[in-house]
C-alpha cells in the first residue's frame, strides 16, 4: 500500500465543529478515526466513530437522529459517482459509525456503550478470513 501525502484539514476537528455548532448545546462530542483498522494508506480519514450528546435528540427516533448527523457530515461523504483516486482517502469519508443521544440517555448508558469497533474484513482481510490456507 502507498503512502499518501498528509491532509491539509483534520476531518475529526471539522466533524466535531458542525456538530457542535449545529447540535448546541452538545454535551459529549468524540470522533473517532478508525482508518488505520481498515486497507487505506496511513494517515486516510475515511472510517469514523461518532459519539455526540445533545437535548436536540430529545423526542427524535434513533434513525432521524443519525440522519441528522449524516446530513451535517455530507460535506465529506464520498461521492457515490465520483471516481476513486488516492486523494479520496484523505478528504471522503467511507464509514461513520454513529452514537447519538439525549443527556439523560447517555447518562444512563455510557457505561455500557462500546468505543470498540469489530474488526475490519474488508478488501484483502476478508479474503485472508475466508480462506486462511490459501
Amino acid at each position: 500500500m502507498s503512502v499518501a501525502p498528509v491532509p491539509s484539514i483534520n476531518v475529526s476537528e471539522e466533524i466535531r465543529r458542525i456538530l457542535e455548532a449545529e447540535l448546541e448545546p452538545v454535551s459529549h462530542c468524540e470522533i473517532i478515526n478508525e482508518s488505520f483498522m481498515h486497507s487505506v494508506p496511513k494517515g486516510s480519514q475515511t472510517h469514523f466513530k461518532v459519539f455526540v450528546v445533545s437535548p436536540k435528540f430529545q423526542s427524535v427516533m434513533p434513525v432521524q437522529r443519525h440522519r441528522l448527523v449524516y446530513g451535517l457530515t455530507k460535506p465529506f461523504m464520498r461521492s457515490s459517482d465520483a471516481s476513486p483516486g488516492e486523494s479520496d482517502y484523505f478528504h471522503k469519508i467511507h464509514a461513520l459509525s454513529i452514537v447519538a443521544k439525549t443527556p439523560t440517555e447517555w447518562e444512563r448508558e455510557k457505561d455500557t456503550i462500546s468505543k470498540r469497533s469489530p474488526a475490519c474484513l474488508g478488501g484483502e482481510k476478508r479474503a485472508v478470513a475466508e480462506n486462511p490456507d490459501a
